[in-house]
């Protein structure tokens, strides 16, 4: 690839140790040996309130928000790794979504950071679904933003296991799977910033 993509990772929890944040260095680590550059960012350094139009109307788009919001559309792409709450999306996650796709204008020019951006999913949980309900209900989420989910995917199973002293994965397949994941998303970050609109 000519020029290098710039991928943003995060993980949809702030928890020490969260089994989300661990798979998030593995991503971080592979997209940057497979040529990416790589920012990695925590949402807990973008606090933001529980999704609330009256305050949106009141106050609106919190800066953190925008701020979250500036970071996505200054990358080619995005690697998300989501943990798994009773089934679904959790709610760290949900909220930061939902305020960005809030965002209409920034500085008065139309900005839309979420739509036709390349993103990449992983999840992971400590039983054997390995997190695969809140990774289908994020693709459905962020489809419906109009973001541009790549087809692999990531899931890593059985938690207290699935990673080894040095961070790395324990199962060698897992460390394919996300290689397989990093490379689709790095193609696509690149024919998709350097298309011709």
């Amino acid at each position: 690839m000519p020029s290098i993509p710039r991928i943003l990772v995060f993980a949809g929890s702030n928890r020490v140790g969260a089994f989300s944040g661990r798979t998030a260095d593995i991503a971080q680590k592979t997209l940057a040996v497979l040529g990416g550059e790589v920012t990695r960012i925590s949402l807990q350094d973008y606090s933001l309130p529980i999704i609330d139009q009256d305050l949106e109307r009141e106050k609106g788009i919190p800066e953190n928000a925008m701020r979250l919001a500036r970071q996505i559309a200054a990358h080619d792409g995005v690697l998300i790794a989501t943990p798994e709450y009773n089934g679904s999306i959790p709610p760290l996650l949900k909220n930061a979504v939902d305020w960005i796709s809030r965002v209409r204008t920034d500085a008065g020019k139309p900005f839309r950071p979420l739509a036709g951006k390349p993103t990449g999913l992983c999840s992971s949980s400590q039983g054997r679904f390995a997190g695969i309900r809140a990774i289908n209900h994020l693709r459905a989420v962020l489809v419906r933003c109009q973001m541009e989910v790549v087809a692999p995917e990531c899931s890593v199973p059985d938690g207290d296991s699935a990673f080894g002293e040095d961070g790395a994965f324990t199962d060698e397949r897992m460390q394919h799977s996300m290689e397989y994941l990093c490379r689709t998303l790095l193609e696509t970050s690149h024919l998709l910033s350097t298309r011709v609109p």
